[in-house]
């Protein structure tokens, strides 16, 4: 009977709760890596049949059920001075709710864990950031049996005392994109202008292989000197051109009509959304051997790894011998929403099943042991 109750425990549908960063709408207008991976996997829980409900910005878009936490997301929001004051009202609506799930998932980072610490209803958090930062040592001593989700094994080496029960890469529904020509005749780089990103240096390989470079990104406020500095003189060049922040809608052409994005970086890159954007375009992709691209990454068949940006500039004369059919398949094999969405079932199914067992051992009759 135990084992029974357990497996259909295993089996139903779950009452999933969604916490999200409240930096962007889901999905964000535009730019917003880590609301846009809430929002895809969000959707395919609900289309796969669970009971979802989505704690995020007001002005968001979803078939789960929506509580608003503020009335839209803060990076646009004008008159937001402390957006910690947010976060702190999602946590308050989710603790008069909590009751109602089999399983919270959160997304902003450690921000719950004095809260989700004392639950007994299962937790499990996905990391979507860089985890090398020394504050983190601290946080993760403190709070040693958080149930963690790693976006790439490489993400998380920073913190081994972490309590990670899965590394789950990101998806994206396997319809939003579709395989392009590559015929536009330009590379491409999209994402953000910061100094990790390394802009600088994909224009040097466009321009030491004569290649036109398309720029798609945003500046946030924090890297608007370095891109005064260093970047902003590099957008006159006739090679250059600069079109600032595209939409999700806009991402199908970029990617799909370039010849290779390129993906300098030059920090520990948790994850790499762009990378599987570009792949499922069928577009490959031309990226330094940092943080996850190893193992997003395969080389020679998605694109190239590289070391250098000599390196990086002889790659793109090999760019004809890859085939985007095939780069195509990868995606569509590894890095499909649906995909991520099982991955995540599982997690929740065993922590779930793993609380139905101890509440149920703790609730048997003790028997008094023979004189």
């Amino acid at each position: 009977m135990d084992k029974y109750r357990s497996e259909t425990v295993k089996k139903r549908a779950l009452r999933i709760a969604q916490v999200a960063p409240l930096y962007e709408s889901l999905p964000p207008k535009l730019y917003g890596g880590t609301e846009r991976i809430v929002h895809y996997l969000t959707e395919e829980l609900v289309r796969q049949g669970h009971d979802v409900t989505l704690f995020a910005s007001g002005d968001s878009s979803t078939t789960a059920k929506l509580i608003a936490c503020v009335d839209e997301g803060l990076r646009l929001k004008r008159d937001c001075n402390d957006p910690l004051a947010y976060h702190i009202i999602q946590m308050q609506k989710l603790n008069t709710r909590v009751n109602e799930f089999d399983i919270l998932h959160f997304h902003t980072d450690y921000l719950h864990f004095p809260f989700s610490n004392m639950l007994e209803i299962p937790s499990v958090t996905t990391l979507h950031g860089r985890l090398d930062i020394p504050e983190l040592q601290d946080i993760y001593h403190t709070f040693p049996y958080q149930n963690l989700i790693s976006i790439s094994e490489n993400q998380r080496l920073p913190i081994p005392q972490g309590n990670f029960v899965k590394t789950i890469y990101h998806g994206l529904p396997e319809n939003l994109h579709h395989q392009g020509n590559g015929r536009g005749e330009y590379l491409a780089f999209l994402g953000r202008i910061s100094p990790e990103k390394g802009v600088e240096r994909a224009i040097e390989i466009a321009l030491a292989t004569n290649t036109k470079l398309k720029i798609a990104a945003k500046i946030d406020k924090t890297d608007s000197a370095y891109y005064e500095e260093k970047v902003k003189f590099l957008l006159d060049h006739p090679l250059v051109e600069y079109i600032g922040e595209i939409s999700e809608q806009q991402k199908t052409e970029f990617l799909g009509s370039a010849m290779a994005l390129l993906f300098p970086i030059d920090w520990p890159e948790p994850f790499g959304l762009v990378m599987i954007e570009a792949m499922a375009c069928g577009t490959p992709v031309i990226a330094f051997n940092r943080g996850s691209v190893p193992e997003i990454m395969e080389d020679h068949v998605t694109g190239f790894i590289v070391d250098s940006v000599t390196e990086a500039i002889e790659a793109v004369s090999r760019l004809k011998y890859l085939s985007k059919m095939e780069i195509r398949r990868v995606f569509e094999r590894r890095f499909t929403a649906a995909h991520m969405a099982d991955s995540y079932i599982d997690v929740y199914h065993s922590l779930v099943n793993d609380r139905y067992k101890n509440v149920h051992r703790r609730s048997m009759p003790r028997l008094n042991k023979p004189a």
